[in-house]
């Protein structure tokens, strides 16, 4: 005899679980029943309830992580949701807090007279100020004034064309870049987010000269420095493949040579 809570607790279980199916778009058998059996007193056995004819469930698809990076970021156009979010994910990425510890590490140990002074208390200090300066710069460079003008903040890579054509295309994308659109148009981005990153850093960053001219060379010198990232970021998959293409060189010689060498050769 199956006890009340348990023959509910199956009926509740099976609605339950056509009702999801239903909702999934699973198609939903009916369950395959057989005679009630009469037990030692007189109580009918109900059967085992069969399972519903629900298709198998498909593995998770694997993510290449290596050939996603090869071909570098999704063109879609994005809203200025995802525009937050590629600001937030390039203030959190991993690399980039390795490159402000690393040069606040390298800064303070060659010069501990900075402005910010010696010792951890100096590098904390700046590496605080690091981060507060990227966060700006993101925020104003990848979210607001690319969510203002419609501008893709992405770099588009040229990785078929012709190595001066590609030195150029990084040049160029600094003050020439892509709307959400498709259609090319100014690197608003560069252009306004440059001076506006230098007035505000003005406010907060120690040291820092706040005069005009001081202002006006620290943008052209951004602005000269520009390239450099869409360098690294137009170059590094291509370098990338020619590492990973001679490691699995090296790997297969080395699975060559341990199947071709005799058993017990020390």
């Amino acid at each position: 005899m199956i006890p009340k809570s348990e023959s509910g607790g199956i009926a509740l279980t099976e609605t339950g679980s056509a009702f999801i199916a239903a909702l999934a778009g699973f198609p939903v058998a009916e369950v395959a029943t057989q005679p009630a059996a009469i037990g030692k007193a007189n109580e009918p056995i109900q059967s085992p309830i069969q399972p519903y004819d629900l298709p198998p469930c498909q593995p998770m698809p694997l993510i290449n992580f290596y050939q996603r990076f090869m071909n570098g970021p999704e063109v879609k156009p994005l809203t200025p949701r995802e525009k937050a979010r590629l600001a937030t994910r390039n203030v959190l990425d991993p690399f980039n807090a390795i490159t402000i510890l690393g040069n606040a590490a390298i800064t303070i140990g060659f010069n501990s007279h900075t402005v910010y002074g010696p010792g951890m208390h100096g590098f904390a200090q700046l590496v605080g100020v690091s981060y507060t300066q990227d966060m700006t710069g993101e925020f104003v460079g990848t979210f607001l004034i690319p969510s203002i003008v419609r501008q893709d903040p992405h770099y588009h890579r040229m990785p078929h064309a012709s190595i001066k054509r590609r030195i150029l295309h990084a040049v160029v994308q600094v003050g020439w870049t892509q709307g959400d659109n498709g259609k090319g148009m100014p690197n608003y981005a560069n252009i306004l987010g440059f001076p506006i990153d230098a007035e505000i850093s003005n406010l907060y960053v120690p040291g820092e000269e706040t005069d005009l001219p001081s202002t006006a060379r620290r943008v052209a010198l951004g602005w000269a420095l520009a390239p450099t990232d869409n360098f690294v970021t137009e170059f590094l998959p291509d370098l990338a493949r020619r590492i990973h293409v001679r490691v699995v060189l090296v790997q297969q010689i080395i699975n060559q040579v341990a199947r071709t060498e005799p058993e017990g050769t020390p």
